[in-house]
């Protein structure tokens, strides 16, 4: 996953964990691109699939995502105290060469489907919280609102609720935001064939591609954004977990 921030002005200095490009108009944008995501949450819900079929009940993997995405929203707020890692492979914004699936909990943690799930939303978006913060906090970006896009969105309610927990940010979706899809090259050259004269790609894209498309915006919750502050304590003190299970789990 990733996200692309156009920024106002030039980050002040170069980091490793930031890939600065730049929009087809030429205003500079900082990119956190992350190697993990969603993809121990589908482990996660072809396994809940498999237990749904042995007690009677063939229920499509659509079905499955929005029930395990809508259950993380009753979760607690920090996800009870437990932690995981979505790492199928290395994660260079966090120092990871290899990547070992992990959960991990405390005896005394509460161990409910809606915790655990909210778990796994949380973390499948941790790394890209290390990224993002160094936009936010070391580099006092503004952002007035993101635009999600991919399956992280396909539940209705839950991707963009947790996102924007995470971002602390303002998320707005489209009705089309679970459908993922390269099209922005298609894009410009609708601009550049059927533009008229003097009209900016920025007023062609929100006057004449996006004009009327049907979205909604959620604000962050304040209680969700706390929730998930602190579990990014707990998840990047986790860290040193993971870089152990990549150095022993190699049999």
């Amino acid at each position: 996953m990733f996200a692309m921030i156009v920024l106002e002005k030039k980050l002040s200095k170069v980091y490793e964990q930031i890939d600065m490009v730049a929009t087809p108009s030429g205003f500079p944008a900082a990119m956190v691109h992350c190697n993990n995501c969603t993809s121990d949450i589908n482990a996660w819900g072809k396994l809940f699939r498999e237990f749904a079929k042995c007690i009677g009940v063939d229920m499509k993997m659509g079905a499955v995502y929005d029930l395990l995405f809508d259950k993380a929203l009753e979760g607690e707020k920090d996800g009870g105290g437990l932690l995981a890692y979505n790492y199928l492979s290395g994660e260079h914004i966090t120092g990871l060469k290899e990547g070992r699936p992990l959960f991990v909990r405390m005896p005394e943690s509460e161990l409910t489907l809606a915790n655990f799930m909210r778990t796994h939303l949380f973390t499948s978006l941790g790394a890209l919280k290390t990224g993002m913060d160094i936009l936010f906090k070391k580099e006092k970006v503004q952002v007035d609102s993101i635009l999600g896009h991919g399956g992280f969105f396909k539940s209705k309610t839950a991707g963009t609720k947790i996102m924007a927990a995470a971002m602390n940010t303002p998320i707005s979706v489209m009705e089309t935001a679970g459908e993922g899809g390269a099209w922005g090259i298609a894009l410009l050259a609708s601009y550049m064939k059927n533009k008229e004269n003097g009209e900016s790609l920025e007023a062609f894209l929100s006057e004449k591609v996006f004009a009327g498309f049907a979205g909604n915006q959620t604000k962050p919750d304040k209680e969700d954004a706390e929730g998930f502050e602190v579990f990014m304590k707990r998840y990047l003190a986790g860290l040193e977990i993971e870089k152990k299970a990549a150095e022993v789990m190699n049999l």
